[in-house]
Formats: structure tokens, C-alpha cells, sequence
């Protein structure tokens, strides 16, 4: 009979054992994936933690940094028991995979670092995972591109630069780490050719700035090309002459608000234009 009640015992404890690690093993409270990335198999969520509004710096392969700040989730996975570990490279090379293959742009493809632009959306995200990958995490935020909410208008311009010696523009547009100008930009460029049209013997020096996120040299070099990018579409799209104008960039070096929030950053990144 003792012996019974011992086996008896032992199998109780082992299922309760078992149904502890089942149990240990689901996915946190709370928790979901996020809608852009769904989980390596065999990983449940073991650490869920979700902000309305965070920040969080990330870096490309020239080790700029920049702080992203918008809705931000951290979503850490771990592997079952009883799976091998795939290795940090393996989940390192299933995020870029399939964040490449829905437009992301890999920043860092080291302690991985990825930007994407989606559905009127910047993206960015983080992913960490431990040297043999049975732990990885993900750190996204999530920032709503600013739509342009006042067109530049060529007659304040105009004031702007009779009372200051200058004017800034702000609808002048550029993807992460370019000087592409982007086509969101055109309606910009038609009043910066009227003003220039309206006051023929204008000329202004076309000056780059940006934020004091990354380091300065490249910060700039940047400028420096954003605003010959600018010259550049006003001589050869809309026909002004280049004796007119000429291109200067300044990196960071003229702020007019703190860098240390985005708000701040998103007032010193712009273009200005300053009589000669």
C-alpha cells in the first residue's frame, strides 16, 4: 500500500512539474505580438512591456545615433524546452529576411537595427538576441510622419527675408540618411521659384541644416549636399539662374530650438535661405 501511495505520489509530482513548465512556457499576460512581425516558431513571449509614448536610440553603421521617439513596444521571446538553440545569426538573418522583404531598410545589420516606412508610418526596430538565440528581443517604435500642415507661402518669404536677411523652410523633404529630395517637396520648390521670380535681383545662399543627432562631420557633409540638392532642383526644374544661388550646409551648428527632444530636432532640421 506504501508503495502505491509513493508512486502515486511521484506521478503526481511529475505531471505537476510538467504542467508547471507548460504553464511557465505561455506566452506572458497581456502580451501579443506586434502586427508586423510574427515570432520565430517554437518562442513564446516572456517579457510584454508597451508605452503609448517612448523614446529609444538607434544607431547605423557609422554609429550615428538617433532617438526615435512615438509609441514603443519591447517584446521579449525565449525558446521552449526541448528545441535547440538556431544562434544569434540564424534569428539575426530572419528579421532581415523578412523585414526587407516588406520595405525595411537595414541601418545596422549588427545588434540589428532596421527602419520602415509603411502606411504613413516611420517604424524602427531593435532586435537583440542572446549568442546561442534561445532569448531574443525586439524593441519597436512607432512614429507617424508628420503631414505638412502650412504651404510655403512665396509673399512671407519675402517679408521674412526683408525684416531678418533670411527665411526658414521647413516643407523641403529627405528620406533617412539621403539627399534625395522627395516629391512631397515640389509644392516647396514652386513658391521658393516664385519668390526668386517676384524679386528678380534676389540672390540667397541656400544653407543646410540638420539636428545634433550622429556625429558632426557627417552631420556636415549632409547639409552640405542636402542644399546643392536644393540648388541644384531650382537651376535644372524650375529654371532660375545659378549665379543666383549658392549652396553652404552647416550641420548642426545653428539650432534654432533643443535637440533634446523631437520636437526640438524637427525644428532644426530644415533649409534656409539667406540673402547674399
Amino acid at each position: 500500500m506504501k508503495y502505491g501511495i509513493k508512486s502515486f505520489l511521484g506521478l503526481f509530482l511529475i505531471i505537476l512539474s510538467a504542467a508547471m513548465i507548460i504553464s511557465e512556457e505561455q506566452d506572458v499576460e497581456g502580451s501579443q505580438d506586434h502586427p508586423l512581425l510574427s515570432r520565430m516558431k517554437n518562442y513564446y513571449i516572456s517579457e510584454y512591456e508597451e508605452f503609448a509614448y517612448d523614446s529609444h536610440e538607434f544607431y547605423d553603421a557609422q554609429d550615428n545615433e538617433y532617438v526615435i521617439e512615438g509609441r514603443k513596444w519591447v517584446i521579449s521571446y525565449t525558446l521552449k524546452e526541448g528545441f535547440n538553440p538556431p544562434g544569434q545569426v540564424k534569428v539575426r538573418e530572419n528579421f532581415i529576411n523578412a523585414l526587407q522583404k516588406i520595405g525595411g531598410t537595414i541601418l545596422f545589420d549588427r545588434g540589428l537595427y532596421v527602419k520602415l516606412a509603411k502606411d504613413n508610418k516611420e517604424t524602427w526596430i531593435e532586435v537583440w538576441a542572446s549568442d546561442d538565440g534561445s532569448d531574443y528581443t525586439l524593441t519597436i517604435v512607432e512614429r507617424t510622419i508628420m503631414e505638412q500642415e502650412v504651404v510655403a507661402d512665396p509673399e512671407a518669404m519675402a517679408n521674412d527675408i526683408k525684416n531678418t536677411g533670411r527665411v526658414a523652410i521647413y516643407g523641403i523633404y529627405f528620406d533617412f540618411d539621403s539627399y534625395v529630395i522627395k516629391p512631397e517637396s515640389e509644392p516647396t520648390l514652386k513658391a521658393i521659384t516664385e519668390l526668386l521670380k517676384r524679386n528678380s535681383s534676389l540672390k540667397v545662399y541656400v544653407v543646410g541644416h540638420t539636428d545634433m543627432v550622429g556625429k558632426l562631420e557627417y552631420n556636415m557633409e549632409l547639409s552640405a549636399k542636402r542644399a546643392e540638392a536644393v540648388v541644384k532642383a531650382l537651376v535644372n526644374t524650375h529654371g532660375i539662374s545659378a549665379n543666383r544661388l549658392k549652396s553652404k550646409g552647416v550641420g548642426p551648428l545653428c539650432p534654432v530650438s533643443t535637440n533634446k527632444t523631437e520636437e526640438g530636432r524637427k525644428l532644426n532640421r530644415r533649409v534656409e535661405l539667406v540673402e547674399m
